[in-house]
């Protein structure tokens, strides 16, 4: 395997290192020591400039996804007639007297894509995420009501700042 195959490889293997050099903001040489590829460092970082080159660009813009927030979402008995808004696993979360957690919903052009741009947004903004759901077309994030408005901004900055969505997105 030749060098370069062996670099993209390795590269291939961060998603973040990727979206790093399709934004053109890699240090190469910081990144040739992060690899774990056999080689020179200044190789690896000359084999990481071409990869850079030949991957598309990372393209951003404002998406068109709506943003909304409600409070007083809880567990939800199984037994309830209320369906729930988010499900994970066994347990169903919707509207509930007493619910301490709140939701934010982001609907429209909501894809994987923006799903990671949001939780990255919600880390670097130290909002923590009690349960999360995606289904390709809406994103549910339970967060704790001191959270929610601090939550909705970081999502909403989520929709700003992501690249655009494929052109085959369904």
């Amino acid at each position: 395997m030749t060098l370069a195959r062996e670099t993209r490889d390795a590269a291939d293997e961060h998603p973040f290192l990727l979206s790093a050099l399709r934004a053109g903001v890699v240090n190469y040489s910081a990144a040739a020591r992060f690899l774990s590829v056999d080689g020179e460092a200044e190789a690896v970082a000359t084999a990481l400039r071409r990869y850079a080159d030949a991957l598309p660009a990372f393209e951003t813009g404002s998406r068109d996804v709506r943003v909304t927030m409600q409070s007083g979402i809880g567990p939800v008995p199984e037994e309830a007639d209320a369906e729930p808004l988010l499900r994970v696993s066994e347990q169903g979360y919707g509207k509930t007297a007493g619910g301490e957690s709140t939701a934010i919903l982001a609907t429209g052009a909501v894809d994987a894509a923006f799903c990671q741009q949001a939780l990255g947004q919600l880390e670097t903004d130290d909002v923590g995420v009690a349960a999360l759901g995606f289904d390709g077309g809406a994103l549910v994030v339970l967060v704790g009501r001191r959270e929610a408005a601090n939550a909705l901004r970081a999502v909403e900055a989520a929709a700003e700042a992501v690249r655009e969505p494929a052109s085959d997105t369904p």
